[in-house]
């Protein structure tokens, strides 16, 4: 697995939405399979990166989500809070998003609703 950090480099306040953007962009765009974007509660940044076409972003806080965002929702942005935030739940965390895969099936249906709405700002019952 390759990893890039497209962090800052210091402990200095940033703007996050413009790392949630570099992030998302790659994501997006393909260049990049999955990514992760930590800052204080994760809010922001999952707001901002869900804002990138083709990017499905997860505020996660414990195991069950990250396996549920995996399984059903393939995310393929897990965006974690920092805040208040213990080392080893944020790793068991980071573990089950990487080795849960999307389910498919019934679950392919509704990520594809999900994809229509990124492209056409409605959905297929109201396109009817």
């Amino acid at each position: 697995m390759q990893v890039e950090d497209a962090g800052p480099s210091g402990d200095e306040s940033v703007d996050y939405p413009d790392y949630a953007a570099t992030v998302a962009r790659a994501v997006g765009s393909g260049r990049a399979d999955c990514g992760v974007l930590v800052c204080g509660t994760g809010i922001g940044m999952s707001i901002a990166a869900n804002k990138i076409p083709g990017v499905r972003a997860a505020l996660v806080r414990d195991v069950h989500d990250a396996e549920m965002s995996r399984l059903h929702n393939d995310s393929n942005v897990l965006v974690l809070g920092a805040d208040g935030a213990e080392p080893e739940q944020v790793r068991q965390i980071v573990r089950a998003w990487c080795l849960t895969e999307f389910e498919g099936g019934r679950h392919a249906r509704r990520v594809e609703k999900i994809s229509d709405l990124e492209r056409r700002g409605k959905t297929r019952n109201e396109a009817e």
